[in-house]
């Protein structure tokens, strides 16, 4: 079969090189790619937006099954613009990508269902929000209600904090059109975990746990970015927490969206804060997490096109999702700047003393080859080295020496990266 993954970084180079182990797909595409997506796949040059070109490239092709991967066209429908084609598309339609597209949504949802998660207001008004925060508990936590490329969330710890932040969303339009709505919610304290999981409308699968690291610096400290590194699975996420979780958050959430008219076929990512009072709900996301998928996919067994197909038929019921038992570290290699301002082009060498059969990936993020054939820098995160071990620790300590095999200018990494696993180890 001929499969099109529509999307450029991280998360969809963890995809296509998944999707190439099947010995289903013939063929793969990607729009539009990079530089590490071009080695296992036919990049296209079409802009994950453009849903016109990419439908009419689709048909052209006799495409069979599209994976849309990234947050902005899933909730600008791409996923509908496909089936209204009659073509195959794995994904959510616009009115279930509206789970992470709107953050009011979301929390409104969990509120008539009774899915735990964190106290909160919405708000359309600047003015108004300002008032709330007058008699409101610091710290807390401010939304955009929109997709901010993961950054819209702003931890405040005092009230001057967060005046400045409605500021910044809502009258500064830091995150544009995103702010034009935000949510107001207590601040919950806890570890955090990250489950993605496929779901077919009616069945839901549970993936391995992930953790995330999302600040820029060391300690936690530094502006939010996309993420800086992740590790799977999280020690924190026990037996217990998943049982509660499947009860009360994963099926409750799907009953939820389809009670609502808004059947959700796709990946639903759950941000979990774990509380003393039980896991919590942080966040939905419509899609794969990136740089979750990046260690959750390479332990992974299953034919990866076989659940895409399952979700969409509404046969999840029948797969059973098997991963393998150890563990996997991404740490993403930046440009030094990132998420602000940071300097591309930069050459990258190293990269041949990767081998997946040893448990060794550099999944491209932002680069592209330039006229020479090289492979150059080109965005803020450029690679997510993520090594597999026995144990955490080990996998900790694969990818960090598979860090250093890499080299280009302004190379930026975090050096903590799944430093909680040392409290536990």
């Amino acid at each position: 079969m001929k499969v099109l993954i529509v999307g450029g970084g991280g998360r969809e180079h963890a995809i296509a090189w998944k999707a190439a182990k099947s010995p289903r797909v013939d063929k793969l595409y990607c729009a539009p790619g990079n530089a590490g997506i071009a080695q296992v796949a036919e990049c296209v040059d079409i802009g994950v937006m453009d849903f016109d070109r990419l439908v009419d490239f689709a048909k052209r092709e006799q495409i069979d099954l599209t994976v849309v991967a990234p947050d902005d066209p899933l909730a600008a429908g791409a996923v509908d613009a496909f089936e209204a084609a009659g073509l195959r598309a794995f994904g959510p339609r616009k009115n279930a990508a509206v789970l992470e597209g709107s953050k009011a949504f979301s929390k409104d949802l969990m509120k008539k269902y009774g899915i735990p998660t964190a106290a909160y207001e919405t708000f359309d008004s600047a003015q108004e929000a300002l008032s709330y925060l007058e008699t409101a508990d610091m710290p807390i936590v401010l939304k955009a209600d929109g997709l901010a490329l993961g950054k819209g969330v702003l931890i405040c710890n005092t009230l001057e904090e967060a005046r400045a932040g409605v500021q910044a969303l809502m009258l500064d339009k830091q995150f544009g059109a995103a702010g034009n709505r935000i949510v107001i919610e207590e601040f919950m304290t806890g570890r955090e975990v990250s489950v993605l999981s496929f779901a077919d409308g009616k069945n839901i699968r549970i993936m391995a746990s992930a953790q995330d690291h999302k600040r820029a610096k060391d300690g936690d400290r530094g502006l939010n970015t996309g993420g800086m590194g992740t590790f799977s699975p999280s020690p924190f996420y026990t037996e217990e927490i998943d049982a509660f979780c499947r009860e009360h958050i994963y099926q409750p959430t799907v009953d939820a969206m389809r009670a609502e008219g808004r059947e959700f076929k796709g990946v639903i990512f759950f941000g979990l804060m774990l509380t003393e009072k039980g896991p919590r709900v942080l966040e939905y996301n419509a899609r794969f997490g990136d740089p979750e998928t990046q260690v959750v996919l390479p332990r992974m067994k299953n034919d990866i096109i076989d659940v895409f197909e399952a979700c969409i038929d509404g046969a999840l019921d029948q797969v059973e999702l098997e991963f393998e038992d150890n563990a996997a570290v991404c740490v993403v290699l930046a440009s030094d700047g990132y998420p602000e301002h940071y300097e591309k082009g930069y050459k990258i060498s190293g990269l041949e003393k990767f081998s997946d059969e040893d448990g060794y990936y550099a999944f491209h993020a932002g680069s592209r080859l330039d006229e020479e054939g090289n492979i150059v820098t080109n965005g803020g995160r450029v690679l997510g080295i993520t090594a597999k071990g026995v144990s955490l620790k080990e996998a900790r300590s694969n990818a960090y020496k598979a860090a250093e095999w890499v080299e280009f200018a302004n190379k930026y990494m975090r050096h903590d990266i799944g430093k909680a696993i040392d409290e536990v180890s």
